[in-house]
């Protein structure tokens, strides 16, 4: 399933400024990003559960906030991007 997450993480100190970089560090291992506090992941049910314990987790609840967007499978039919920047296909081919 595509899941779309969205972060705003207050950076006014530098354990902040951890957080961010630790939050943004836990998306990337799921997904890409595709905006600068936007990750869209493709997780089954329990890579999701993990995901969002680990963010959870790190956040700080008083300070910063999180968005889970869950858009289902048949995301492709779903999502519609216009502009520069392309996104990857995440479950097509990986050629290296």
């Amino acid at each position: 399933m595509l899941v779309v997450i969205t972060y705003d993480v207050s950076t006014l100190s530098s354990e902040g400024q951890r957080r961010l970089r630790q939050i943004s560090k836990i998306c990337q291992d799921y997904g890409q990003r595709v905006q600068h506090s936007v990750f869209e992941c493709i997780v089954d049910a329990t890579e999701y559960t993990v995901l969002k314990r680990k963010l959870i987790d790190t956040m700080d609840k008083e300070e910063d906030s999180l968005r889970f967007y869950q858009i289902g499978n048949n995301y492709k039919n779903k999502v519609e991007h216009i502009g520069i920047k392309k996104s990857l296909d995440m479950e097509g081919l990986l050629i290296l």
